[in-house]
């Protein structure tokens, strides 16, 4: 569900991705020649759902009742969730391919070989991508040194 969330601002639609693309995977299960791949194989459903539903929206999904308020004190969690919320924003930034490649490699730990699989890429093309889009996240998350000229 992780992945789905960093695709999906709706925690609700997030799940509803999550669950279709197990169906999907047990559906075509049969099919993956090398059991192993089925987890490469789950992941890449997840995503390509996300970007269906953020690209014209699923309608099943459309018209699901609003997300759950999460129960934490905001008090305790203001500054976490805010600098959650300004990874994720840049990370939606990013284009399509850097912002895949990161969210596997940092967020569910994949080697460069698994994200390969995964997306169906060269490790070099993964290599790449990885770079730039962690070149592009540091320079969308540093904050400007007050001292130069940009600050001021």
């Amino acid at each position: 569900m992780q992945l789905a969330r960093f695709f999906v601002d709706d925690r609700t639609a997030a799940e509803d991705l999550v669950q279709e693309a197990f169906l999907r995977l047990a559906r075509t299960q049969h099919r993956i020649a090398d059991q192993d791949r089925a987890a490469a194989y789950l992941r890449s459903i997840v995503i390509n759902l996300a970007r269906d539903h953020n690209r014209r929206g699923l309608v099943s999904l459309r018209h699901r009742p609003p997300a759950e308020v999460d129960d934490r004190s905001a008090e305790d969690h203001a500054a976490v969730d805010e600098s959650r919320r300004e990874v994720i924003e840049a990370l939606r930034g990013l284009p399509r391919r850097q912002r895949d490649c990161v969210v596997l490699r940092y967020y569910l730990e994949l080697s460069i070989a698994g994200i390969a699989g995964t997306l169906g890429l060269s490790p070099n093309s993964v290599k790449t991508h990885l770079q730039r889009g962690l070149r592009a996240l540091k320079v969308e998350l540093e904050e400007p040194d007050d001292d130069t000229p940009a600050a001021r």
